[in-house]
């Protein structure tokens, strides 16, 4: 037995004095608020109305039990105002790629501030942003994809020591060459970033590598992003990141030629309803990203965000 519906049909009969006026209250057809009627006499052992006369009256025994089913009633109301506003205050945690400008997250969390939608920014590997969404520890995150079947593309490219020139790069211009009267000098170490520690990339990448006829040991994790960020300031490495994170750090950076070594990115949402639009363009702009089908990206959008 539904108790509260129950418990509402006896307090709304009550109310009304009246079958079809209490059913019409509670929106339900009169033979059903009937039959939840008998169900709680039957349940309580006893009349609750006394249906003799033209006007349904509360008996005594209903009379004595009334004032107990209001008080679940109201209690449940209480309940559930207190669901819902728990709900609207909850705050939602958000999964973002690590080494984003705080500035972009500062937007986020505005945003949703503004919007009634109390959010916090996690920053999580890719690996972790995916066990998120998954357990629902995150309610939103921005999952690392294919760039070919993504809805957000990173370009990507390499940073380098301030002062280099910015063009268009390919691999197999890392490799070593001589330089009349020196002797030959070996290809500065590729580094990337924790962000890039995922299986597909790090495969498209080593078949990269391979093809440009450069040695596999020339890449390597960066580790902490700072350390990898000095080494290459300095000039002794090379770091595979996005234009915005370069930027931010004052290194020179040239975008990489094969597309299939961009990022890709979709947004993931654990409840119902998905990534709401607003969440999803402030997301993209965290992470760097331009729209699928987009070619050129400063064109596409003034994006700051992602390492």
């Amino acid at each position: 037995m539904d108790l509260l519906a129950h418990l509402a049909a006896y307090a709304a009969t009550a109310d009304e004095s009246s079958f079809s006026r209490a059913a019409d209250r509670l929106g339900i057809a009169q033979p059903l608020l009937s039959r939840r009627i008998k169900s709680l006499e039957a349940h309580f052992g006893g009349q609750l109305f006394d249906r003799s006369r033209r006007q349904v009256t509360v008996t005594d025994f209903g009379m004595s039990l009334l004032p107990y089913a209001r008080d679940v009633l109201e209690r449940a109301e209480r309940l559930e105002g207190a669901a819902r506003s728990a709900r609207a205050g909850r705050v939602r945690a958000v999964g973002v790629p690590p080494d984003c400008a705080p500035v972009a997250l500062a937007r986020v969390i505005r945003a949703g501030a503004e919007r009634g939608l109390p959010l916090s920014v996690r920053e999580l590997t890719p690996q972790a942003r995916e066990f998120g969404i998954a357990d629902g520890s995150l309610t939103y995150a921005v999952a690392r994809v294919a760039p070919e079947r993504a809805a957000l593309r990173v370009p990507l490219g390499l940073a380098s020591a301030p002062g280099a020139e910015r063009r268009v790069v390919h691999l197999e211009d890392l490799r070593p060459r001589r330089k009349p009267g020196a002797a030959r000098t070996g290809a500065l170490p590729l580094l990337t970033l924790a962000e890039d520690e995922v299986p597909d990339f790090r495969d498209r990448l080593t078949r990269a590598v391979a093809r440009a006829g450069l040695p596999e040991r020339l890449v390597a994790s960066a580790g902490p992003a700072a350390t990898a960020l000095a080494e290459t300031l300095a000039g002794r490495a090379t770091l595979l990141c996005a234009e915005p994170f370069a930027a931010r750090h004052g290194a020179s950076w040239a975008p990489l030629a094969d597309a299939s070594l961009h990022r890709g990115y979709d947004l993931r949402a654990s409840e119902r309803g998905g990534v709401p639009d607003w969440l999803a363009r402030a997301l993209a702009s965290v992470v760097g990203a331009v729209r699928r089908g987009t070619t050129d990206q400063r064109a596409a959008a003034q994006l700051v965000g992602g390492g």
